[in-house]
C-alpha cells in the first residue's frame, strides 16, 4: 500500500507564431490548434509519508535544465524539502508538434527563435500545477505492473546503424525495435481507479513537419483516447483520471511503418544514407499507415492505447516495498570510463557531426546534408569556421570517426551552445526501477542500460526488479547511441553530443546510482557540479504582438464563411470568422478555451457543450493576413456516431486594442456560427 495521487494540467502555451520543437525546422510556426498539450503528475508516497516520489510525463518535446531548474524552484518555495532534485522526475513526451523557446543554451535558440517566456511559463506553470493537483489528492491505494508486446507501431529508421551492433547480441532480440510497453496501474484503496503511466518507445513523429497546428501526437491521441473512456460524460482535458503515454528509449524508432519513400518517385529510399536519385536525401520521406497525417496519428495512438486498455484490464501483479530516488549532477563532457581493468576511455566537450544536419527520415534536414557522413564537407566546414570558429584538434580527434558541424562545446556566445553538466536520475518505487534519462536512448543503448542496471541490482541482492527507461528527463542531450551504431554516424550518431563512449559513461554513471540505492548509501552520493543559469529574461526574434484590426465595417468574430445548413457524420463543418492573434489569447490564460461545439437540447431549450478545442475532432486554424487582419477557421469533422440534432460552433478570442500610446489592451470577444443540424440520413 501507498499513498497516491494524481493531477493533469494544461501546458499548451502560445499556438501561434511559435516555431514548434522537434524538426529543428525554423518554417514550422504554429498556426493554431489541433489539441491541448498537458502535463500528468503522479506522486507516489508510503504510508508514514516519510519518503515520495514525483514522475511527471508532459507533452512536449523534452524537459530541458531551464523548465527543471524552474518547476524545482517553484516546488521549493510552495513546499520546502518534500520535492527535490533526487525524488522529482520530470520526462517529455517528445510530441513535435509543441511551441518551442524553453531552453538556455544556444543551440535551440536557432530553430526555436530564442528564449520565449510565454511558452516557457506555460510548460513549468503546467507541470507545477499538476504537481500540486495530484499533492492536494492523495489517497491511499494500490500500484499494479503489467507488460506486453505492441505490434504495427514502429520501425527502426536506422536499420543500418542497428545492425553493426554484435551478432551475437543481435540475436538474443527477436526485433530491431523494443515491442514492449510496461504499464503502471493506480487504483484506491476502495479500488476506484486514479490513472496509469505506460512508458512504450516511440517517435511521436506520426504528425510531419509540414504541420503548424500544436497537437500531441500519437501517444497524446492514446491518453486522450484512455481518459475519454474512463472520464465519462466529460470534456476532454477534463475529469480525475490521468493516463500518461510517457517516452523510452526511442533514439532509433518510427511510427512511420511504411518506412522511407521518395515523394518525387514513389520509390523506397532505405538505403544506408537514405537518399533519392533525384533530389537526394531532402526527398527520402517515411510515411505512416494511415492516407495522411493526422489519420496516421490515430492509428498508432488507438494501437498504442489498445495494448494499454488491455494490459490495465489484467493487470494482477502489485508493486510493493520501500521508495528510494538518487540524482546526481555531472559534467558529460570529462567521464572517464573503465571499459575493463587495462582500458580507460573519455567522453568528449558536445559537438554535433555532419549528418546531424541531413535530419532523419521522419522529418528532412535542409541543404544537401545525407546520413551516414563520416567524411566533412570543405563548403560547409569552410562557412563554419568563418562564422562559428574551427573545432579544436583534441574535439576533433576525441568524437573520431565523428566529422564535426558545430563544435558546441567550444562555442559560449552569447552563452554556452550546449550542457556539460547533465542529470543522471533513478527512481525505484518498491520493484520497480524509472531510469530517468537526458535523451534519446537508441533501441540497443537502452537495451545495454536496463541490462546493466538490472545486473546490478541483481549483485546487491535486489532481483527481480522492473527495470524501466523513461526517455527525455531534465536536461535535453539529443541522442545516446551504442559504440558500435556511432561508428556509422548517421544522425542519431552525429547528435550523440558527448562522443563514441557517451553510452559507457552513462551506465557506469547509472550503476553508480543503484548501488547506493541497494545499500542504502544515497545520502553519501556527491551532488555534483550544479548547472549554471544563464540570465536571459526574454530574448526572442517572434515579432511583438501589434493592435489587431477587422476589415472595414466588420468586427471581430463576424462569420466571413458561414457552416451549410445540413450535414452527415464523417463530414466536416467549417466556418470563418474574422480573426485576432491567438497569442493574445495565450497571454490572459493558459486555460483559454478557443471553441467550443454546442447541441441544442430541446427539452430545456438551452445549448450543451459537447466539444472544445482539445477535442481531436476539432481543428482551430489561424492565418495572419496584413495590416493586423486575421482570420480564423473552425472545423469539426464530425464523429460517426454523433447523436443527431441541431448544433452551432463558437469562437472565442482577444484581440489587442491602444488604449494610449504606450499601452496595449487585450479586449475578449466571441464568434458564433448559424445553426447547422446533422441528419443521419
Amino acid at each position: 500500500n501507498y499513498l497516491l495521487g494524481v493531477g493533469r494540467a494544461d501546458c499548451t502555451g502560445p499556438v501561434a507564431e511559435i516555431p514548434l520543437m522537434g524538426y529543428a525546422n525554423a518554417d514550422q510556426v504554429g498556426g493554431g490548434l489541433l489539441t491541448r498539450l498537458y502535463s500528468r503528475a503522479f506522486i507516489v508516497a508510503d504510508l508514514d509519508d516519510s519518503k515520495r516520489v514525483v514522475f511527471v510525463s508532459a507533452d512536449i518535446g523534452m524537459v530541458s535544465q531551464k523548465v527543471r531548474m524552474e518547476v524545482l524552484q517553484k516546488l521549493k518555495s510552495k513546499y520546502g524539502e518534500l520535492y527535490r532534485q533526487d525524488n522529482v522526475i520530470l520526462s517529455g513526451t517528445h510530441t513535435h508538434s509543441g511551441p518551442g523557446g524553453y531552453f538556455q543554451y544556444t543551440l535551440f535558440w536557432i530553430t526555436s527563435k530564442g528564449l520565449i517566456r510565454p511558452s516557457l511559463n506555460a510548460i513549468v506553470n503546467g507541470i507545477v500545477k499538476s504537481i500540486d493537483i495530484a499533492h492536494q489528492n492523495m489517497k491511499r491505494g494500490r500500484l499494479f505492473i503489467n507488460r506486453g508486446t505492441v505490434e504495427n507501431s514502429q520501425i527502426n529508421r536506422s536499420p543500418f546503424s542497428y545492425l553493426r551492433n554484435p551478432e551475437s547480441e543481435r540475436s538474443r532480440y527477436s526485433s530491431n525495435t523494443d515491442k514492449e510497453m510496461v504499464m503502471l496501474k493506480m487504483v484506491d484503496e476502495n479500488g476506484q481507479e486514479l490513472g496509469l503511466i505506460s512508458w512504450f518507445a516511440v517517435h511521436p513523429v506520426s504528425m510531419n513537419n509540414t504541420n503548424h497546428l500544436v497537437n500531441s501526437d500519437n501517444v497524446g491521441y492514446a491518453s486522450y483516447l484512455f481518459e475519454q473512456e474512463k472520464n465519462k460524460g466529460m470534456l476532454p482535458g477534463e475529469g480525475p483520471f490521468v493516463a500518461a503515454f510517457a517516452s523510452s528509449n526511442l533514439g532509433d524508432v518510427s511510427p512511420n511503418t511504411k518506412g522511407p519513400f521518395c515523394i518525387n518517385t514513389g520509390d523506397s529510399c532505405d538505403n544506408p544514407q537514405s537518399t533519392c536519385p533525384v533530389g537526394g536525401a531532402t526527398m527520402c520521406m517515411a510515411m505512416g499507415p494511415g492516407n495522411d497525417m493526422f489519420n496516421s496519428t490515430r492509428i498508432i495512438g488507438q494501437n498504442i492505447y489498445l495494448k494499454a486498455r488491455e494490459l490495465y484490464e489484467s493487470a494482477s501483479q502489485e508493486v510493493t516495498g520501500p521508495l528510494s530516488s538518487a540524482h546526481q549532477w555531472v559534467n558529460m563532457s570529462d567521464v572517464s570510463v573503465e571499459l575493463n581493468a587495462t582500458h580507460v576511455v573519455k567522453t568528449c566537450k558536445p559537438a554535433l557531426g555532419h549528418s546531424f544536419a541531413a535530419g532523419t527520415i521522419d522529418g528532412v534536414g535542409a541543404f544537401n546534408f545525407t546520413q551516414g557522413s563520416v567524411e566533412g564537407d570543405p563548403f560547409w566546414d569552410g562557412i563554419r569556421d568563418q562564422l562559428l570558429g574551427e573545432p579544436s584538434n583534441e574535439t576533433k580527434a576525441c568524437h573520431k570517426p565523428k566529422p564535426i558541424l558545430f563544435s558546441t562545446g567550444e562555442m559560449t556566445w552569447p552563452h554556452p551552445w550546449h550542457p556539460d553538466i547533465v542529470d543522471v536520475q533513478i527512481a525505484a518505487i518498491g520493484s520497480l526501477a524509472i531510469v530517468a534519462v537526458p535523451g534519446e536512448f537508441t533501441t540497443m543503448s537502452g537495451r545495454r542500460l536496463r541490462e546493466a542496471v538490472k545486473k546490478e541490482f541483481d549483485s546487491h541482492g535486489k532481483s527481480r526488479m522492473d527495470v524501466v527507461i523513461a526517455g527525455l528527463c531534465n536536461v535535453y542531450t539529443h541522442y545516446i547511441t551504442t559504440y558500435e551504431e556511432y561508428q556509422v554516424q548517421r544522425y542519431e550518431a552525429a547528435s550523440t553530443i558527448y562522443g563514441p563512449h557517451t553510452l559507457s559513461a552513462y551506465i557506469q554513471l547509472y550503476r553508480g546510482l543503484v548501488k547506493a540505492i541497494a545499500k542504502n548509501t544515497v545520502q553519501d552520493l556527491p551532488r555534483g557540479p550544479e548547472p549554471p543559469v544563464f540570465n536571459i529574461s526574454n530574448l526572442t526574434l517572434v515579432p511583438s504582438l501589434t493592435v489587431d484590426r477587422a476589415p472595414v465595417n466588420k468586427t471581430f468574430g463576424t462569420v466571413l464563411q458561414d457552416v451549410r445548413q445540413q450535414y452527415r457524420a464523417r463530414e466536416v463543418v467549417q466556418v470563418t470568422f474574422v480573426g485576432a492573434n491567438p497569442r493574445n489569447s495565450a497571454e490572459n490564460a493558459t486555460e483559454h478555451n478557443f471553441l467550443t461545439v454546442e447541441r441544442h437540447v430541446n427539452t430545456s431549450n438551452s445549448w450543451h457543450v459537447v466539444q472544445n478545442d482539445a477535442s481531436w475532432d476539432t481543428r482551430f486554424y489561424w492565418t495572419k493576413g496584413s495590416l493586423g487582419q486575421s482570420t480564423v477557421i473552425i472545423e469539426w469533422h464530425i464523429p460517426h456516431d454523433t447523436e443527431p440534432g441541431i448544433y452551432r460552433i463558437q469562437y472565442f478570442g482577444h484581440y489587442k486594442k491602444r488604449l494610449w500610446i504606450t499601452r496595449l489592451i487585450s479586449v475578449p470577444f466571441e464568434g458564433m456560427s448559424s445553426e447547422f443540424e446533422i441528419t443521419n440520413l
